[in-house]
């Protein structure tokens, strides 16, 4: 007898009483058909020497666990009256094959440049063992399709995966992804097989899977509008900003750099010693009005008491300027000044700082009663100053220079100082007559 999964069928067992007394039997399916066939009825009373014929339904159900192939069928007939003469009639069904697969492929859309990575995974529902081949399918031939591995051998009820690799030959440089949508056909052999020689093999069930590979551009738009954005800034320097900041600049320099005035007089000058607190020299033009004594020589940019070491000075209005030289001992503070000549006017227009020596410390410079700058010395070697309008210095007031020595600097022999060393140069027009 020949059963198919999901279907039925019946056969007929003859039960007969030779027994000399009214005998009861019991019937019941054993075997590995038990779990799918009944007997109808399951329970006879027979006269003696009389007989009755009961059905024996089969309904295999359609799943992996029925295996196809031969599966005996035994009834066993108990007798109610005599147990001891139960007996079991057998025969054999044949179950018939089916082949089922269920499949599934992730993730449905992959992204990538080139190539794309998939899971094609497998289970053998049906009730005998295959082997699964895969055959992609795509509308074009951009793409190139490998498995691994190429064939799944399954059992009944057993599951497996195999790595699916899509690629493309050419790159999509800019512009919007390409879709390209592909279809897997899982292949049941054994079913084919099956199907060519003209054997039933149930239903073949082979759904197709669907998926597909976005392919992105290499340069994505945002970069494209970045590196416009970019090329538009160096375009806008290169033709605006940078002209005008080399016009700005240079505009700047030429009003910065003016011509210097030379220090010196023509015809002579005037020596004279300073104080205690540094030396300083004047310069200028000689003619009437030339402090060269008394009260207008002999202040401290003179030979008097006060001054701030040998310097000359020129009357006329002339330009002029002079020096201050201020020497120091660490932690103490000393003043270097020069004085304005009696009946003259200094107009300062630049002045120069020198620590040649890399001091560190402070030094203030004060034109008469009016503090210009009070500067760190350990932030500059030296430093310059101008004015376009000058500034007015009266007779008998002092520029004064006045170091705090922090700590004497290192000077270019390499050995460090012992006192720190600042020089002030003040030039100017000195005018005015001297009395």
């Amino acid at each position: 007898m020949t059963v198919a999964p999901g279907g039925t069928a019946a056969t007929s067992l003859t039960v007969r009483n030779d027994s000399d007394i009214v005998e009861a039997y019991t019937l019941e399916v054993v075997g590995d058909c038990a779990p799918w066939a009944v007997v109808e009825p399951e329970r006879v009373s027979l006269y003696p020497g009389t007989s009755e014929t009961v059905t024996i339904r089969l309904a295999p159900p359609r799943s992996w666990e029925v295996r196809a192939g031969d599966v005996p069928l035994g009834v066993r007939v108990l007798p109610a009256e005599h147990p001891e003469s139960v007996t079991v009639p057998e025969t054999t069904v044949h179950v018939e094959e089916f082949h089922e697969l269920r499949t599934e492929i992730l993730p449905r859309r992959r992204r990538g440049w080139l190539r794309g990575r998939y899971r094609v995974a497998v289970r053998n529902e049906g009730n005998t063992a295959t082997q699964v081949a895969f055959r992609p399918e795509q509308a074009g031939e951009e793409l190139r399709f490998g498995f691994t591995p190429g064939t799944l051998d399954l059992a009944p009820g057993e599951s497996a995966e195999t790595r699916l690799r899509v690629r493309i030959g050419k790159p999509v440089w800019f512009g919007k992804p390409a879709v390209w949508p592909f279809t897997v056909h899982p292949t049941d052999r054994a079913a084919e097989e099956g199907a060519e020689a003209g054997t039933p093999a149930g239903a073949l069930v082979r759904p197709p899977l669907e998926a597909e590979f976005v392919q992105i551009p290499i340069f994505p738009k945002w970069l494209l509008a970045l590196l416009a954005a970019l090329l538009a800034l160096l375009l806008a320097w290169f033709a605006l900003v940078r002209p005008a900041v080399r016009s700005a600049a240079r505009q700047a320099a030429d009003e910065v750099v003016q011509p210097r005035p030379t220090p010196g007089g023509k015809n002579g000058q005037s020596p004279g010693t300073g104080g205690d607190s540094g030396t300083g020299k004047e310069q200028g033009g000689t003619g009437p009005g030339v402090p060269t004594g008394g009260p207008g020589g002999t202040g401290p940019g003179g030979t008097g008491p006060g001054g701030t070491g040998p310097g000359t000075s020129a009357g006329g209005g002339g330009q002029s300027s002079t020096t201050i030289d201020v020497q120091t001992s660490g932690g103490q503070t000393k003043t270097g000044s020069y004085t304005v000549p009696v009946g003259r006017t200094f107009r300062v227009t630049d002045i120069v700082v020198a620590n040649f020596q890399g001091d560190e410390g402070v030094m203030t410079i004060t034109f008469g009663d009016r503090k210009i700058t009070t500067i760190a010395l350990e932030t500059f070697r030296n430093q310059d100053y101008h004015w376009v309008t000058p500034i007015e210095i009266p007779a008998n007031a002092t520029v004064t220079a006045n170091v705090t020595c922090a700590k004497p600097g290192t000077p270019a022999t390499g050995q460090q100082a012992r006192q720190c060393h600042e020089v002030l140069n003040v030039s100017g027009v000195l005018a005015g007559n001297a009395r």
